[in-house]
């Protein structure tokens, strides 16, 4: 009897072990980083494969998406414009790199350095900063937003929030 369960065990035991290769082989592979873009041209997103570099969560709306591309070529892809800041921070190539961000108001890939920045939207990780390549009233350009970011003066402050957002 001991030894007919300890061979049903390891046929379960096999059996499972194949069900997880079959799936992992079968699932889609996510793009974190991708290389080879040299151009510095934004790359053309899908939503639900692409993770982002600074919080590891899929992309799953492209609206606050963006993207930095290094001289190298090698692209990483966000989910909220905040995130992007903080993550490029500590990057040598900051300077240097290309970021393009997804604009709210022309649904285009925009230079992130010359588009504004409203300081109240709903962004997925709660940043609140949305892209738009049209100035409107109470945006911010891309340095301020940068400033705000790196301060914590952004939705996710309570305080912040509360001044902002009359609820």
């Amino acid at each position: 009897m001991k030894k007919i369960a300890s061979l049903f065990f390891v046929f379960v035991f096999a059996l499972l072990l194949l069900s997880i290769f079959l799936f992992l082989a079968s699932s889609k592979r996510m793009v974190v980083v991708q290389e080879g873009n040299v151009k510095q041209l934004p790359i053309q997103m899908q939503a639900g494969l692409f993770q982002d570099s600074d919080c590891g969560m899929v992309i799953d709306e492209l609206k606050d998406a963006s993207q930095v591309i290094s001289k190298s070529g090698k692209s990483w892809f966000f989910h909220d414009h905040g995130g992007m800041i903080k993550w490029l921070e500590s990057k040598e190539f900051q300077e240097s790199a290309k970021v393009w961000v997804m604009s709210r108001d022309t649904k285009e890939w925009i230079d992130a350095r010359e588009a504004f920045y409203s300081v109240s939207d709903d962004t997925p990780m709660g940043y609140g900063f949305g892209a738009y390549k049209k100035k409107s009233d109470g945006h911010i350009d891309f340095a301020t937003m940068r400033l705000r970011v790196l301060r914590g003066e952004t939705l996710r402050n309570p305080l912040i929030k509360k001044q902002l957002v009359k609820e």
